[in-house]
C-alpha cells in the first residue's frame, strides 16, 4: 500500500483534533476566566530509503499531535460592581478546596482564575460549585465574628484583604491567598474553571513542593480587583482564522487519500 494513504489519514486525524480545540475555544468565548487551548503538530517518523555522501533520502510518514498548550495570557476585565466578584490582574490563581459529604475540607487544593465568589450560610467564602476559598495561611476563609446573616458590607483591597462589616459595626478581616507557579503551563484543566498540578510533574510547577499561598501584589503575584471578573482570553479573529486553515488542511489531506486511491486503481487496471 502507498505510504501517502497513511500520511493522509494521520493528517485528517490531527486536523480533526485541532478543530476540536478550536471549537472548544469558541464555545468558551464568554466563560469567566477561561484560557484558550492551542494545538501543535509534529512530524512522525521518517523512513530512510537511501543515503548519499551529502544527505539521507527520507520520506515522511505523516503528522501527529505534539500537544495542546494552554494559552495563559491575561483576559480582559469586565466591571460587575459586585464586591465579591474578584479578578486577578497579573500572575496567580485563587486557591480553593472541595468539601466531602460530611462538610470537611479535602486537603488537595485546586486553582482558579474565576473569582465569582459567595458567602454561604456558614460564613465560608465559596465558589459557584461550593469550593472553599483559602487564605494566605492555606485555611478556609470563614467569617465567624461577624455572623453571615448580619454582614452589611464586604470590601476587598488590591492586596486581597477582605473585610466584612456587620450591621452593628463589627468588622472581621482575612487575606485571600494567591498562588503562582514556576511553570504555569504544567497545570491541567479539571473542569468547572478549575486547574490542578499534573500528576508526576510537580517539580515543573512548584520546585518539587506543592505551591503555598502568598499575598496579592507580592513576589510576582498579581493584584486583586474587586467588582470585576476576568473574561475569556479567546481571540475570535484568531480562532476563525485557525478554523479556516484547519478546514483547508483537512481537505488537503482528504484529497491526498483520494489521489492515492486513484493511483492504486490505475495500478490495478494495468492488469487488464
Amino acid at each position: 500500500m502507498l505510504r501517502s494513504l497513511y500520511s493522509g489519514v494521520s493528517g485528517i486525524r490531527t486536523h480533526q483534533m485541532r478543530m476540536d480545540s478550536v471549537a472548544s475555544n469558541i464555545a468558551n468565548v464568554n466563560t469567566t476566566g477561561y484560557k484558550a487551548g492551542r494545538a501543535n503538530f509534529q512530524e512522525v517518523l521518517a523512513q530512510t530509503i537511501g543515503r548519499t555522501t551529502i544527505s539521507s533520502t527520507q520520506i515522511g510518514l505523516g503528522v501527529g499531535l505534539a500537544a495542546i498548550d494552554n494559552v495563559l495570557t491575561q483576559g480582559a476585565l469586565q466591571t460587575t460592581g459586585r464586591s465579591l466578584d474578584l479578578a486577578i490582574e497579573g500572575n496567580g490563581f485563587f486557591v480553593v478546596k472541595s468539601v466531602d459529604s460530611s462538610g470537611t475540607t479535602i486537603d488537595n487544593p485546586m486553582y482558579a482564575r474565576d473569582g465569582t465568589f459567595y458567602i454561604d450560610k456558614d460564613g465560608y467564602l465559596v465558589t459557584t460549585q461550593g469550593y472553599r476559598v483559602q487564605t494566605t495561611e492555606g485555611s478556609d476563609l470563614q467569617f465567624t465574628t461577624v455572623s453571615p446573616d448580619q454582614i452589611a458590607t464586604v470590601s476587598v483591597s488590591t492586596d486581597g484583604t477582605m473585610t466584612a462589616t456587620g450591621s452593628d459595626g463589627t468588622t472581621e478581616t482575612y487575606v485571600i491567598g494567591i498562588v503562582t507557579f514556576n511553570n504555569v503551563e504544567s497545570l491541567q484543566r479539571m473542569g468547572s474553571n478549575l486547574w490542578d498540578i499534573v500528576t508526576g510533574v510537580t517539580a515543573w510547577s512548584g520546585g518539587g513542593d506543592d505551591p503555598t499561598p502568598g499575598q496579592a501584589g507580592q513576589e510576582g503575584r498579581g493584584i486583586v480587583r474587586s467588582g470585576c471578573l476576568e473574561m475569556s482570553n479567546v481571540d475570535l479573529a484568531q480562532e476563525f482564522t485557525s478554523m479556516i486553515t484547519t478546514q483547508r488542511g483537512y481537505q488537503a489531506n482528504a484529497r491526498v487519500i483520494t489521489t492515492s486511491d486513484e493511483m492504486l486503481r490505475e495500478l490495478i487496471d494495468l492488469k487488464r
